[in-house]
């Protein structure tokens, strides 16, 4: 049978602009079709702008600090109009980046929302097309609870865009976006009280790095108010938001932000009209090889929520193309995965945390260095930062990595490497630190805490 494409991706995201092109390049007739903003999430409403957003809300206290390294600050203020409009463009510019990398690889970009027909046919707009292979990359949707009121609400996806930016602020969720964004708000100047209904948020990270992110993250400004939860939202004549919460206590506030999870997004897409079967929150199921129940349909990145994480849908798009199209290669490691936390202090981690090494190994050594920080000294300031190895005892080698502390994320990457090849506790050891860094520290721990 003659198809029009080879492969059409539903998804111009990172997953599917990557498995797009890859698979141009080798000569496949390739359409990309995408309802919103080429880029996906990362690149419009996700990592991307909300890394600058975290530059930006650093800078007041870069300000304060300035002062004791003999700079004097004059008056400042923050404009938000700015910031918006300037991260606007930089999105835009982007935009246009991926744009030309489709265009220029040669993959057909058809703009509009694409629903599946059957197992070979794709409808976007009043036109039907058809494809030998179909790959889903339409990433996921944040998702809000369904509470009185949640009309009110925002979500990670309008916070961007907002025409005025909050005085006060009440951020929902325990996860790494509800955590950043707590950040950027009480950065910015924003009163701002992070709700999560258990006791302590980031849950699945290593218990020291959740206790000790807590005391560095509310000295920075930010209410934690865990055990709590919204089950009302009003909104009153001036415009404030009233919130009742679930022990009945109430808070007045100009913005209420769920950051409570993100769901695949998958609504619309017409699965019913396949054999494509889904887990419970709606995520594609998929074998090893990315392929659904229906043989020519495959899917990828947050809509399979495997890991919802930008450099995953990179990887599976990446494997996919090189065994549907090439000589294969290697398939994706979902071990030793690093990843960061955008928070102010930074969290970042790579392997085990120390709760799942004693599961898995049994007898385990554990280093840990909490210190301020070399620039804090003449700053007057008074964030600590927290390093933590954790080794094997039996094999000697290091199976998680853990920071809090300015540039973790920058300094974990590297050590991520070190785990990949199987580093132990005596390479890391003999390994010469660079001075004065806090990064040295992971090399000069010599006993173990417990």
């Amino acid at each position: 049978m003659s198809y029009d494409y080879d492969l059409f991706v539903i998804g111009a995201g990172s997953g599917g602009v990557r498995a797009a092109r890859m698979a141009a390049s080798m000569g496949v007739k390739v359409a990309v079709a995408e309802v919103r903003h080429i880029g996906g999430t990362c690149v419009n409403v996700g990592c991307v702008p909300k890394k600058l957003f975290v530059y930006a809300s650093q800078f007041g206290e870069e300000f304060e600090q300035a002062a004791g390294y003999g700079w004097e600050v004059g008056s400042r203020q923050f404009n938000w109009a700015t910031l918006r409009d300037n991260k606007n463009a930089e999105i835009e510019r982007l935009n246009g980046i991926y744009r030309n990398l489709l265009s220029n690889s040669g993959c057909e970009l058809i703009e509009g929302r694409a629903t599946l027909k059957n197992a070979h046919t794709v409808k976007v707009g009043t036109q039907h097309f058809t494809a030998q292979r179909i790959l889903i990359a339409t990433g996921g949707w944040p998702f809000i609870p369904d509470i009185p009121g949640r009309e009110h609400a925002i979500s990670s996806n309008e916070v961007f865009y907002l025409d005025q930016f909050p005085k006060r602020a009440i951020v929902v969720g325990g996860g790494y976006i509800a955590v950043e964004f707590a950040g950027i708000f009480a950065g910015l100047g924003t009163n701002t009280t992070q709700v999560y209904r258990r006791d302590l948020f980031l849950r699945g990270f290593d218990l020291d790095i959740r206790q000790f992110a807590a005391q560095e993250i509310a000295k920075k400004g930010v209410n934690l108010a865990f055990n709590k939860d919204i089950t009302d939202i009003e909104k009153l004549a001036n415009g404030s938001l009233k919130v009742t919460f679930n022990d009945g206590s109430c808070e007045e506030t100009d913005c209420v932000l769920y950051a409570t999870g993100r769901t695949p997004k998958v609504a619309g897409l017409g699965l019913e009209q396949t054999a494509i079967k889904q887990k419970e929150n709606g995520a594609i199921i998929v074998n090893d090889q990315y392929q659904t129940n229906e043989p020519s349909i495959y899917a990828i990145g947050d809509v399979i929520d495997r890991h919802q994480l930008t450099p995953v849908a990179l990887a599976e798009g990446t494997e996919l193309v090189r065994r549907l199209f090439g000589n294969g290669g290697p398939e994706v490691d979902y071990s030793l995965i690093p990843t960061a936390v955008f928070s102010q202090p930074n969290i970042a981690t790579v392997g085990l945390t120390e709760e799942q090494a004693k599961a898995e190994f049994g007898e385990i050594d554990v280093y840990k260095s909490d210190f301020r920080a070399m620039k804090q000294t003449l700053a007057g300031g008074v964030e600590r930062t927290l390093m933590k190895l954790i080794v094997d005892k039996a094999s000697d080698r290091v199976v998680g990595v853990h920071m809090v502390g300015p540039d973790a994320g920058e300094i974990i990457q590297g050590i991520a490497i070190a785990l990949k090849a199987g580093a132990t506790k005596q390479v890391f050891d003999s390994t010469i630190g660079i001075h004065p860094t806090a990064a040295e520290e992971f090399v000069t721990m010599r006993e173990p805490s417990h």
